[in-house]
C-alpha cells in the first residue's frame, strides 16, 4: 500500500484572483498534476490547496478508475483547504482547526489581532486495509512566505520582517500542537496496535521545532540508537519517516534555490515497523524538478504542475 502527500498549489478553476488565468492553462496544469498521481498510484493520498471543490472534482475526473474525495469543510480567507484522495471508501472521523485547551490565542499581525484557531481544518479519515482499519490525519501548517499588511510579500523595513515571521512562528507552532492533539486522540495511547499516519505540508524542516512537536515523547526517532529499543513512548510516539528517504531525494520544495523537506509522513508504532520504501516524486524515478519558489507567491500563478513534490511511504503487511 502506497500512502502519500501532496500539496497541488493553487488548485483554482480559472477567473479566480489565485488560479490559471485561461482554460488552456488550468487544463495543463490538471493533466500534469493527473500523470503525476497516475504514475505514483497511492491507495490514498492527502492533498492541501484545493482552493475550489469543483476544481479536485476535474482533476479526479482525469484519474483512471474509482476514486473516493474527502474535504476540510474549514478552509482559510483564499479558500484553500486539506483533503483525501482514496482507491476506497473513507469515513471522516474529524474535521477540526481547534486549538487544545488550555493553549492561549496568538498574535498574528501588529494591530495586536490574535487568532484562536488553525488557519486550515485538519481533516482525519477512516479507511479499511488488509491488515485493519488505517486512521490519517492532513494538515498544512501555516506557511514561512509572509504576506504583510496591504497583501504586500515585501516588508518596509527589518523590523517588520522580523515581527511578521515571529507571528507566522507563534501560529506554525500554536498549529503544530493543536494537530499533535488530533494525533493523540487517533492514537489513544495505543500507537502499539493502531495504524494511525499523520501527514501534509507542516511548512519547515525535519529538526524545526514546531516539527518535533509532533513527535509526541522524545527519543526513538528512526537512526537512532533508541529506534529498536522499545519503551513506554512507543505507545504514543509518532515516527518522521524522512530518514528513510534518499538523501540524494530527501525534498519537497526548492526556496530561492535551497532545498527543504517540508511536506511530512508520520506513522505510529505498529506502521513504522511495515514501511518498506519511502520517497519524494514518483518511486523509481530518482530525479526531482522543482523550480524555485520566491517571497511572491503570485510569480507562479497558472503555472503546470505543482511547486511541491509529492512524499510518499509505501507500507507492507
Amino acid at each position: 500500500m502506497l500512502l502519500g502527500t501532496w500539496n497541488l498549489e493553487n488548485l483554482y478553476r480559472p477567473g479566480s484572483p489565485f488560479g490559471p488565468k485561461d482554460k488552456a492553462a488550468y487544463e495543463t496544469k490538471l493533466a500534469s498534476l493527473a500523470a503525476v498521481i497516475t504514475e505514483l498510484d497511492p491507495a490514498l493520498l492527502g492533498v492541501q490547496e484545493v482552493g475550489e471543490p469543483e476544481a479536485l472534482d476535474d482533476l479526479v475526473g482525469m484519474l483512471d478508475g474509482d476514486w473516493h474525495v474527502a474535504l476540510s469543510g474549514q478552509p482559510d480567507g483564499r479558500g484553500i483547504r486539506v483533503g483525501f484522495l482514496s482507491r476506497t471508501e473513507v469515513e471522516v472521523v474529524a474535521d477540526t482547526n481547534a486549538f487544545p485547551a488550555k493553549l492561549r490565542p496568538v498574535q498574528e499581525d501588529d494591530s495586536g489581532a490574535q487568532v484562536s484557531a488553525a488557519g486550515r481544518g485538519f481533516l482525519a479519515v477512516e479507511v479499511a486495509t488488509d491488515t485493519g482499519p488505517l486512521r490519517v490525519a492532513v494538515a498544512h501548517l501555516k506557511s514561512k512566505l509572509l504576506t504583510y499588511p496591504g497583501n504586500r510579500f515585501f516588508p518596509h523595513d527589518e523590523g517588520e520582517r522580523a515581527r511578521y515571521g515571529a507571528y507566522a512562528l507563534y501560529r506554525r507552532a500554536a498549529e503544530a500542537t493543536a494537530l499533535r492533539a488530533l494525533a493523540d486522540t487517533l492514537l489513544a495511547g495505543d500507537g502499539r496496535e493502531r495504524d494511525i499516519a499523520v501527514l501534509g505540508d507542516m511548512n519547515d524542516e525535519v529538526q524545526a521545532a514546531t516539527t518535533q512537536v509532533l513527535l509526541g515523547p522524545p527519543g526513538s526517532e528512526i537512526g537512532t540508537p533508541g529506534y529498536d529499543q522499545p519503551d513506554q513512548g512507543d505507545a504514543e510516539r509518532l515516527w518522521d519517516v524522512a530518514p528513510l528517504i534518499p538523501a540524494e531525494q530527501r525534498y519537497s520544495r526548492v526556496n530561492s534555490g535551497r532545498r527543504e523537506l517540508i511536506d511530512h509522513i508520520l506513522v505510529s508504532h505498529r506502521l513504522v515497523r511495515r514501511v518498506t520504501a519511502a520517497g519524494t516524486g514518483l518511486p523509481g524515478d530518482g530525479t526531482l524538478r522543482l523550480p524555485s519558489v520566491g517571497p511572491d507567491p503570485a510569480d507562479r500563478r497558472g503555472k503546470p504542475g505543482s511547486d511541491h513534490a509529492p512524499v510518499w511511504v509505501r507500507v507492507g503487511q
